[in-house]
């Protein structure tokens, strides 16, 4: 019997991993005590909402919960993300916060995904996308340090994270690596085609301008991102960005940035769209896409929408996985290398 078909609970099996656990231990070690120095409240929320998120392209997964003094049933979802939970708690007060939720995305399995995964969220009222930035550099760098690991290796790469970071914006990436005028075709489906076909990637033409951005994203740029120092990949479509404020100096951008490091993408950070209409707009017609191409949606968290009416504080917010994270801190490019158990 080879040993990948053995359960992952036998001392023999389990020894293999300890190491890479080892690393998580310190890792979560440098990323509370992070936090602590920089005064941030640590919460927990509920994994159960009434909406597990309203991203188009994430699939969750639904439960029931059943009232036995009343003999109601509630329909609830675990989260995809804490997200909104966390903003609530923004509104109530809460000046900066941070959580290690347990997160839920059905469908999703591969080296660096997994059906239930370690998700870290901070925010920052008051904050900035540079702070996001800072608060990356930092906690990178202190993860790096416990873990004793000067540099990432990952896809054949090599990362410095203690080198000065790069930020490059999303259509600069575009006309560098594929050689798109990406800011020429915004929302046109058919000129960004004809770019992508002049670059020589595939584009069919009943392909949506969306289907087409992912894919030179994915193929051309997302695997250069993140070599010989981490990248901070900014200025995403607005269209890509549904909790993210527009741009001042061009709302057709948004303010939001991703991180990479060895082509591997590391966190997502937003300025939070606090505007309740424009949301509720957003959530709607990100469902009304989700409905079009999987023929199904999710419910928009009323309450949420409410907390918004109610005034959240100008923030700044992030999510990273920690696997991932702990995985280039381990030097392993499998995620179940660093889970404690798998699903």
């Amino acid at each position: 019997m080879s040993s990948s078909s053995l359960p992952w609970w036998r001392p023999d099996v389990f020894a293999r991993r300890l190491d890479f656990l080892a690393t998580r231990q310190k890792v979560l070690r440098a990323m509370r005590g992070f936090f602590e120095s920089q005064d941030f409240a640590e919460v927990e929320t509920p994994a159960l909402q009434i909406s597990p998120g309203n991203e188009v392209h994430l699939h969750a997964f639904k439960t029931c919960f059943e009232d036995h003094l009343t003999g109601a049933r509630q329909g609830y979802y675990l989260h995809t993300s804490p997200e909104f939970a966390m903003k609530k708690l923004l509104v109530a007060g809460v000046p900066r916060l941070f959580q290690l939720a347990r997160a839920f995305r059905n469908g999703e399995r591969s080296a660096r995904h997994h059906p239930e995964f370690a998700m870290l969220e901070w925010y920052r009222a008051g904050g900035s996308l540079a702070d996001m930035r800072q608060d990356c550099v930092n906690l990178v760098q202190a993860a790096a340090r416990a873990a004793g690991k000067p540099v990432f290796t990952a896809q054949g790469m090599v990362c410095d994270p203690f080198t000065e970071w790069e930020i490059l914006t999303v259509p600069d990436s575009f006309q560098l690596y594929a050689g798109i005028s990406l800011m020429d075709t915004l929302g046109d489906a058919p000129a960004l085609a004809a770019q992508v076909r002049r670059a020589g990637f595939r584009a069919r033409d009943d392909e949506s301008w969306d289907d087409l951005f992912f894919r030179v994203m994915g193929e051309a740029i997302e695997p250069r991102l993140g070599a010989d120092r981490p990248t901070f990949l900014s200025d995403y479509p607005v269209s890509m960005a549904a909790l993210a404020r527009p741009k001042r100096e061009d709302p057709r951008l948004a303010e939001r940035f991703e991180l990479y490091i060895c082509g591997i993408e590391i966190a997502n950070a937003f300025d939070e769209l606090t505007d309740p209409a424009e949301q509720e707009r957003r959530f709607a017609a990100d469902m009304e896409e989700k409905q079009r191409i999987y023929g199904t949606t999710y419910p928009i968290d009323s309450d949420f929408i409410a907390a918004l009416r109610h005034g959240m504080p100008d923030s700044a917010g992030i999510a990273l996985g920690f696997d991932r994270l702990v995985m280039l801190c381990a030097g392993t490019e499998k995620i179940e290398d660093v889970l404690w158990a798998p699903v």
